[in-house]
């Protein structure tokens, strides 16, 4: 792998310098929020950046005292013990800079749509279903994110047929975006007597939701639908047509979002919405790229099956990067998921430093 030149570290320390500069003095709230935005995806790389061109010069130093001819010995042997140090150093410094100067997905940063739907399995699927909803919930919480949910419908016996739900932090699509797939469970439902082992399983998608998502909807192309809330909520849901429902005639998607207030669940619902219109945008532009440049961790269809857990053995297995966990019951806890997503994030990272080396040969 080629070192990473010093005008190109420089650069980058310069940018980050200079937006911190502009932060100090900006007024502007919407120029605040976006200086904010680049201080945060800077942050890691500039830090980085800086410690490389130290060792670096202290590199250099130790060198110039080594070759120095009228140089102290003792103080040469030192140097010489400070370049060996700092060479076992170097290299792996390097590599995670070359890491953080791989080209982002524009929407790495940005919050996200997270739904759950029951697939095959009826009831203990929609039980599986709120498994994993809960321990994205709980994943969110221990990473700082707030969640919101949008709207939720419960399975006969518990759990959720379908809940969606939104995300909101930094960067909570790019350590997601590998969630969307199928999600198998394989262990006995509560409802199984006879104690056999059942397979179900749930799908999961993970959608971008930039804060401003440039789709435009015309009111011709919408039908909004008023209709009563379904679910836990005592008088008020049995009453009241406050849930609301909108249809996207042009290509068929349907939203609805059920909670207290018509006027925001209408707003929730156009917002989900353009949303999915622009994960459509998406899908279509990542269609038309090579296959050759896809990461071996998966394009995140939500149709791939991408992960078991096995109750009986107490494990969670990962197909895309043959990772197996023994540790179910932490995982769907959400405390011990982050362990997964960081080596999902971590193989299509080694992929396409990879692709860029075999571009670069």
């Amino acid at each position: 792998m080629a070192s990473i030149s010093e005008s190109r570290l420089r650069s980058l320390v310069d940018r980050f310098e200079q937006v911190e500069a502009r932060m100090g003095v900006a007024s502007d709230p919407d120029e605040i929020v976006d200086l904010s935005r680049q201080h945060y995806s800077m942050k890691e790389a500039a830090e980085k950046a800086r410690e490389l061109l130290n060792l670096r010069v202290q590199m250099a130093e130790a060198r110039a005292m080594i070759d120095d001819p009228g140089a102290d010995r003792e103080m040469a042997a030192l140097a010489e013990e400070e370049v060996a140090e700092i060479k076992e150093r170097i290299p792996d410094m390097e590599s995670e800079m070359q890491i953080l100067l791989l080209p982002k997905d524009a929407d790495d940063e940005a919050s996200a749509v997270l739904e759950v739907r029951a697939g095959t399995g009826g009831d203990e699927a929609a039980l599986f279903a709120g498994d994993l909803y809960r321990m994205y919930q709980r994943y969110a919480q221990l990473q700082g994110w707030k969640v919101e949910l949008v709207s939720a419908s419960e399975g006969d016996a518990g759990g959720y047929k379908e809940i969606i739900a939104s995300v909101t932090g930094n960067g909570v699509f790019g350590r997601l975006k590998f969630e969307s797939g199928v999600h198998r469970v394989q262990r006995v439902p509560v409802t199984e007597a006879g104690g056999r082992i059942h397979t179900s399983a749930a799908t999961v998608a993970v959608l971008p939701a930039p804060e401003e998502v440039d789709i435009e909807i015309k009111q011709e192309d919408i039908r909004i639908d008023t209709m009563r809330a379904s679910g836990a909520g005592g008088q008020h849901v049995n009453t009241t047509d406050s849930a609301v429902r909108i249809t996207h005639l042009p290509t068929g998607i349907m939203v609805t979002s059920s909670e207290k207030s018509q006027h925001a669940n209408r707003a929730k619902a156009m917002e989900v919405l353009k949303i999915r219109l622009y994960e459509m945008e998406r899908e279509a532009k990542d269609a038309e790229r090579s296959a050759a440049r896809k990461s071996q961790v998966g394009s995140g269809d939500r149709s791939e099956r991408i992960r078991t857990y096995n109750f009986p053995q107490g494990r969670v297995s990962d197909h895309r990067i043959n990772l197996t966990l023994h540790k179910l019951d932490t995982i769907l806890a959400g405390d011990g998921l982050d362990e997964l997503v960081s080596a999902l994030v971590s193989e299509d990272q080694a992929e396409r430093l990879a692709a860029m080396d075999r571009e670069q040969a």
